[in-house]
């Protein structure tokens, strides 16, 4: 029997529901243990590849258009409708429309949603964050909001300028931040259609940034609006000479700090909601997804610092050790473990709903965790 007409029966069997069998193809490297029987609908024409792909219950492939699935995590109820989605992490309720092309280093946490035809790649998205339709938004970290209906959005054909005229991407964009954002306690964070951001940007929480505007800076003060257009300007151009270098590598800095606040949030919070929605391989295609973020970053960092132009060689040794001997900060480790008992508290009363549980920390609770975290981004970052 051919191996792919077997594996299509198996899933078959144990209760996925297929309603095109012959359209399927499942790769030969493909665990199908790792694929839930409970709930999950697979699609006309869709293809699935990769030893480490996980679909848990209730998933949804391909209800839109085929759809190509190589090496993903995909938590329970999530439905991706259409598109390429390769090393990517999708948690509890995540979805994407049709059109999709979701490269590595991708993280969609709960109920984090896009449209159709969006393009992401070393993109993070907190629980809620919603984007529109026909958006390029790589390199990328957004949060803010606490809820479906209080949520930060990005507008529809929005994009993220990514990639220099000097040909570097040491331009990743921190949109909030994550020693508070985990707590899903922030004001959301709002970019209007037809606009763009221009990497490496900073944007606190309570930002909003109009319709049509490009924004080529970092506004960290709290709830502004910022709108751009009308006036223009035209100056002479130098090909290969950087400008606010110290800028551009303070905010590549920062925002692997907060990556790797972030991975110890993972580690020591995340752990703890282990369960059926969120089985320990689902956490670890998490960790792995987030560690090639930061693998990315630093390497276009590197890039950026022995180019031609930008006079930072002589600094990069510094900044690589840095990132290498602080890999693993976890900060505040009494501040850590207070914190920890709070969410094991909250667990026992809740059960393991992680919006449940951190939605239901008390004020206090929650900046003791900002603090924890923000201790490892400052501890970080300073090298420049």
């Amino acid at each position: 029997m051919n191996e792919n007409i077997r594996k299509v029966e198996i899933l078959q069997n144990k209760g996925v529901k297929i309603p095109n069998p012959a359209s399927i193809e499942i790769g030969e490297d493909v665990d199908i243990e790792r694929i839930s029987g409970s709930g999950v609908v697979i699609y006309s024409g869709c293809k699935i590849y990769g030893k480490s792909t996980l679909i848990l219950q209730g998933a949804k492939l391909g209800y839109e258009a085929p759809t190509t699935l190589e090496n993903c995590h995909v938590g329970s109820e999530v439905s991706l409708k259409g598109g390429f989605f390769k090393d990517a992490v999708f948690l509890h309720k995540a979805s994407i429309g049709s059109g999709a092309q979701v490269r590595e280093g991708t993280i969609l946490e709960e109920e984090a949603s896009a449209a159709h035809t969006v393009g992401l790649k070393q993109t993070i998205l907190f629980p809620f964050v919603t984007l529109g339709s026909l958006i390029n938004f790589c390199d990328c970290f957004m949060s803010g909001g606490t809820s479906r209906k209080d949520h930060s959005e990005v507008g529809s054909s929005y994009i993220h300028f990514n990639y220099t005229h000097n040909q570097d991407k040491a331009t990743p964009s921190l949109i909030g931040d994550v020693p508070n954002g985990v707590m899903l306690n922030q004001r959301p964070i709002f970019l209007g259609g037809q606009g763009g951001l221009v990497g490496p940007s900073r944007l606190t929480f309570g930002t909003l940034i109009a319709a049509g505007s490009i924004f080529r800076g970092d506004e960290l003060r709290a709830n502004r609006l910022i709108f751009e257009g009308g006036r223009s300007g035209n100056v002479p151009f130098t090909s290969g000479v950087y400008y606010g270098v110290k800028r551009i590598v303070e905010n590549n800095c920062i925002y692997i700090a907060n990556l790797t606040a972030l991975m110890q949030w993972y580690q020591h919070i995340r752990s703890q909601f282990v369960s059926d929605n969120f089985p320990e391989p689902l956490l670890i295609g998490l960790k792995e997804k987030l560690k090639m973020a930061i693998d990315e970053r630093i390497s276009r960092l590197k890039e950026l610092c022995f180019k031609k132009g930008s006079d930072l060689s002589e600094k990069w040794p510094g900044i690589e050790e840095n990132f290498r001997t602080r890999q693993h900060e976890q900060g505040d480790i009494a501040l850590r473990d207070a914190f920890l008992e709070k969410i094991r508290r909250g667990i026992q009363e809740k059960g393991k709903d992680y919006i449940s549980v951190i939605k239901g920390l008390d004020e206090r609770d929650a900046k003791a965790g900002t603090r924890w975290l923000q201790e490892i981004v400052d501890r970080i970052a300073p090298i420049i």
